[in-house]
């Protein structure tokens, strides 16, 4: 009898043992099953975000090429295409005369010449009265049009409006330049311009183009058709050190220009802000730099006849098919590279006036 208890509790014991083993045993498979599941669900996790990865990269990538098949495509449809169409019809529908502000040199001049080759007549406005009649007879003789010009120094402020508004009052204008502008003698900090010459770039920058378009713009809503370019340029686009008084006045122009285009091209009106780069007139002629560079520097005349075929095109341009190209690779510049390059332009046109660095 205990002999048979004996092997009883033995086998029993045995059993207990075998279960706390199988026990410990399967406690060390969970164990076990622990990283293999962490790992297969961070396999998961990492799966899906791949995924997510891959589809940010593809849109990131469909939004690219989408940008740059667009400017392609604006490229040609205002610098290739009007090459190979007749324009002065187009242009001509906007009526027989246009008026062109700052007209007796450089992209004003330009201007007044291309529009007078598709036929339209032309109204000159600038403060010189012999430059205004050469040109005005110059234009009349080579075109064979009709042309007129006002003398008006806008640098004076509201009164010299009342004059042109006159002069304007019976003559039905199509087309509105406002290409008045005025440039430091060079690059300066905002303290260092004289107090005469923020006036003048006031008076003239801003004041000019926005009178103009309030004695212009009535007409040419009521005959239910016109077109505005305001030249502004392109260092409106970002801050711009050393040109801050100008720059921040040519960017009032485009955003008064793009403006005006919503609210006014429901009534037949067309807006355009034009902004350029660099161009060769007598705003540049302070730097040797400038002129040496005729692939990003166009000469005017060059400049004219290629934004004159974005009229009707392109609200907001930058008129020349290598300042197209240099507007939509600085867009992309961040504001401090912008402004550094801004800084190192600026110090050498001052170097080449014989002045120091600006220290900034």
């Amino acid at each position: 009898m205990c002999d048979r208890q004996d092997v009883y509790s033995y086998r029993l014991q045995t059993h207990m043992e075998e279960l706390g083993f199988s026990r410990m045993m399967e406690t060390v498979n969970e164990m076990y099953k622990i990283p293999v599941l962490i790992s297969k669900r961070m396999f998961e996790l990492f799966s899906s975000h791949m995924e997510i990865l891959a589809v940010v990269g593809g849109c990131f990538i469909m939004w690219n090429v989408s940008i740059f098949l667009h400017f392609w495509y604006s490229m040609i449809q205002q610098y290739v295409i009007p090459c190979f169409l007749s324009r002065t019809k187009h242009i001509r529908q906007y009526g027989e005369w246009a008026i062109v502000t700052g007209a007796t040199e450089g992209i004003g001049k330009a201007y007044a010449e291309e529009l007078a080759s598709h036929g339209v007549n032309i109204i000159l406005v600038s403060r010189n009265p012999e430059k205004l009649k050469k040109v005005s007879d110059a234009i009349a003789a080579t075109y064979k049009v009709k042309t007129q010009f006002i003398v008006a120094d806008f640098s004076l402020g509201c009164e010299v409006y009342p004059h042109i508004k006159e002069a304007l009052r019976n003559v039905e204008v199509g087309i509105l330049v406002n290409n008045v502008g005025v440039f430091y003698d060079y690059p300066q900090i905002t303290t260092e311009v004289p107090e005469n010459k923020l006036w003048e770039i006031i008076n003239i920058n801003i004041g000019a183009a926005v009178m103009m378009v309030h004695i212009v713009l009535p007409g040419m809503v009521q005959r239910k058709r016109g077109a505005i370019i305001n030249v502004s340029s392109a260092s409106c686009c970002k801050p711009t050190p050393l040109m801050n008084i100008y720059a921040s006045s040519k960017s009032f122009m485009d955003h008064f220009s793009r403006a005006l285009q919503y609210e006014y091209a429901s009534k037949g009106i067309f807006i355009q802000s034009l902004v350029s780069f660099f161009v060769k007139t007598n705003m540049t002629a302070f730097s040797t730099f400038l002129k040496t560079k005729p692939l990003l520097v166009p000469e005017a005349k060059d400049y004219g006849r290629q934004a004159v075929r974005t009229i009707g095109i392109s609200q907001r341009t930058a008129g020349h098919l290598s300042h197209s190209i240099q507007l939509s690779l600085t867009s992309r510049i961040p504001e401090r590279l912008w402004a550094s390059i801004f800084i190192f332009l600026c110090n050498i046109f001052r170097k080449e006036h014989n002045l120091k660095p600006a220290k900034l």
